[in-house]
Parts: C-alpha cells; structure tokens; sequence
C-alpha cells in the first residue's frame, strides 16, 4: 500500500473512530453461552448496550434493531421477550412531568447480576482447585436447573413461545403496524401468567376490531371480563355475548 492508500485507510478508521465506541463486558462475549444465551441473543444485548451508549436510545424500537441486525420483527419481539422472561433484561417507564412525557428504558441490571454470580463461581472453583493442588483449565458449565444459566426450555415451554410468535403476528396485521416490546410482553403475559389460550385472545382481538376499538387495554378489559364470568372458549364466548344481548348477565 502505497502513502496515500494509507492516508485513505487511516482516514476510515478515524471516522470510524469518530462514530463512537460501545463498552461491552468482556464476560458476556466470553460466557453467553455458559447461561445459555445463544449467539443471536448475545448480540442483541450488546445491539441494545451499544444503542444506550453511541446512539442515546435506551428503549430502541423494534425496527431500529431490524436495521442493525437483518433480522424479522416477530423473531426479534419473541427474543426480547424470552431475554425478558428469564430474567436477563427489564423494562422501566418514568413520566417527564415537564414535558408531559411518558418514556421507557431497559434496564441491563438482570444480565450484570447473572454475568457477576457466574464470574464469582469461576473464582470459587479456581480457589478449590488451588487448594485441591490443581487448577482449573476450563470454566464451570450453567447449572441445569435453578443456577446462574437459564434451564434448558421444555416441550411447554417451547410450545408457549412459539404460541406468542403466531400471535404477534396476528396482531401486527390487524394493528398494520409492527408490536412494541410492550406489546409484545403485554401478548405473552397472557399466555404465561394468565393463560388465557390462544383462541380465546383471539377472540377479544376480533371483537376489538368489530368495535373500532383495536387497543391493548380494551382487549385486555374483554379478557378479564370473560375470565369473570368463566368464559374459557369459542362456544363460552358465544353464550355470553347472547346473554349479554339478551340483557342477562
């Protein structure tokens, strides 16, 4: 390379330099896999440091982080929740008063307090070899149940998760736009905590949208009104709804 192709080069990396750098913990890029992260779901916490420290974007929305990884909305919606659920992220909202503002923000205090328990186990097991007369040549594997690494999903678990993606889905063609994290934890709140199946969300969502009210907190009103009333499928909400015409309750 001659003078000027350096100058080129060195020209690059300056503006590269100058785009800003993200800190990202050395441990979560050597031990993701030690608490079961894959790799697309490592990427995505650090996709998500890197948005709060270069860009300023604590809560990136859904399409800001299908530019920067190529991936689909409803598989990275699925990711966040399962990164959610198993403890790794969470989601705080605050209110600006001055600006009335309502804004929310990840909070990353899930994954630093999974990264340091496993980092002090590999100290714990350094030390206990030392005074074994040996040392350790590898890291300790994530416990299988209830340690510092996420449990391997069962059948349930993974027929729970693959629910919530269909649904996502579902609902982003009758919204005709993409779910918001929120949305999508709203969604699948449903299905782990509630367990309202997935026909009977359906359902709400359908009589949301014959109502011209295609909102989150209306649907949600419609299933816990049926959950009230014991209505727990297809023939229950046809019932209802006529004795609820018929002016029975």
């Amino acid at each position: 390379m001659d003078g000027k192709g350096w100058t080129t080069w060195g020209e690059g990396v300056s503006f590269g330099l100058e785009n800003g750098m993200a800190v990202i913990p050395y441990a979560l890029l050597k031990y993701y896999r030690k608490l079961n992260l894959s790799g697309s779901e490592a990427m995505l916490l650090i996709h998500l440091l890197s948005f709060r420290q270069v860009e300023g974007i604590d809560f990136p929305s859904l399409e800001e982080l299908q530019v920067v990884t190529g991936r689909s909305i409803s598989v990275l919606a699925g990711e966040l929740q399962k990164l959610m659920k198993e403890g790794f992220i969470s989601i705080d909202g605050d209110n600006d008063e001055l600006r009335d503002i309502h804004y929310e923000r990840y909070n990353f205090s899930g994954l630093y307090g999974k990264l340091g328990a496993y980092l002090a186990t590999v100290v714990q097991e350094h030390e206990q070899d030392k005074h074994a007369g040996g040392y350790a040549t590898s890291a300790p594997r994530a416990a299988s149940g209830g340690g510092f690494g996420t449990p391997p999903s069962s059948p349930s678990q993974l027929g729970a998760e693959e629910e919530s993606r269909n649904l996502f889905s579902i609902f982003e063609k009758e919204f005709g736009r993409p779910l918001s994290p929120m949305e999508c934890e709203t969604i699948s709140s449903w299905v782990d905590q509630d367990r309202y199946p997935e026909e009977l969300i359906l359902l709400a969502l359908k009589e949301s949208v014959f109502a011209g009210k295609v909102h989150f907190r209306y649907i949600d009103r419609i299933l816990l009104e049926w959950a009230r009333n014991r209505v727990k499928n297809a023939q229950d909400v046809k019932d209802y709804t006529q004795k609820f015409r018929n002016g029975g309750r």
